[in-house]
């Protein structure tokens, strides 16, 4: 699926916009009576957006986002760290919780409008198990497979600090997360730092062994973020996509069997087991973003900054937060 990398072939910023413009030009065919005053909200989503995915499923969005003018369109991205600097899209898709220090680090005009509460769990650090690999510090001069910038990314940063390594200690393999589970599968990589759904897929094709997962280094948030003009612009859109995340998140977990029949056919034809186990992974919780609460994400800035992975130190906490009208009252 987010899952969440800069790295890897990703659509230059003139592609992804000409294919913006080439959606909204569709979008103004048909009765012009109704469409002449609609407006187009751009969403990014990954295989990992499962919010997004079962609300574009249900077409909850193009319900509801009618009756203020507007209209979805919808953009898939493996990788989403360039779409999100170019302000190619209006509403990101939910990302892990290293992706907005990258974005951040860029100067990318983006606001934090909502967070996915996360669970360490849904990432971890897997080795074959007939590997002699047993511990984070054998991972010295060993090939792991990691997606550069992702959530993972940090976890195998902060892994290795732990272990006192650190990247130049290990041969890393930047691939992205679909390259890599082949990677793995065909024994190209000694170890591999990966989140769900790929993580269960991994998990079901083979026996492996979890070295580590993120407990003790990171929360694993996901964070919906949403460039700042088009949150100082419409506001109530922003607003009934947020109610609209935590109803999808309460559903997908009030009706877990109804949730696996939605999403396995549009994540690949998984198994009913693989997208159960993610499912049951997952908390898909959605909550307002507080600035007390980042704390983790100087946590990443710093250690990033000191894995000179980003140019700068970063202050974290010092985003644009957008808070339901409840939030901001309480």
């Amino acid at each position: 699926m987010n899952h969440d990398t800069p790295g890897g072939a990703s659509p230059s910023r003139r592609t992804i916009l000409r294919a913006g413009l080439g959606v909204a030009a569709s979008l103004s065919l048909g009765s012009p009576a109704v469409h002449a005053a609609e407006r187009t909200v751009r969403l990014s989503y990954q295989r990992s957006s499962t919010l997004l995915t079962i609300l574009k499923a249900k077409g909850t969005l193009d319900e509801r986002l009618k009756p203020l003018g507007f209209a979805p369109s919808w953009h898939l991205f493996t990788s989403v760290i360039e779409p999100m600097n170019a302000g190619a899209v209006d509403l990101h898709a939910d990302v892990a919780d290293a992706i907005p220090i990258f974005t951040q680090a860029a100067n990318a005009q983006l606001t934090f409008y909502a967070r996915e509460i996360g669970v360490p769990s849904a990432e971890a650090i897997i080795v074959p198990a007939e590997s002699p690999i047993r511990s984070i510090a054998d991972l010295k001069g060993r090939t792991v497979g990691v997606s550069r910038g992702s959530g993972c990314h940090f976890i195998l940063a902060a892994a290795l600090k732990k272990a006192g390594l650190g990247f130049p200690d290990i041969k890393p393999a930047y691939l992205q997360a679909p390259e890599g589970l082949v990677a793995f599968n065909q024994g190209s990589l000694d170890a591999w730092v990966i989140w769900d759904p790929f993580l269960a897929i991994a998990q079901s094709k083979r026996p492996v062994r979890v070295l580590a997962d993120a407990t003790g280094l990171s929360s694993y948030h996901r964070y919906f973020l949403a460039n700042d003009r088009f949150v100082a612009e419409n506001p109530q859109v922003v607003a009934m996509v947020y109610e609209a995340l935590k109803e999808a998140g309460r559903w997908a977990k009030a009706e877990p069997d109804a949730a696996v029949a939605l999403l396995a056919p549009i994540w690949g034809d998984l198994s009913p087991d693989i997208v159960a186990t993610v499912n049951r992974r997952r908390t898909y919780e959605v909550t307002p973003v507080t600035r007390a609460e980042l704390g983790e994400q100087q946590e990443i800035a710093d250690t990033f900054y000191e894995a000179k992975l980003i140019p700068r130190k970063l202050d974290a906490t010092g985003v644009a937060i957008w808070q339901p009208p409840a939030a901001r009252a309480g």
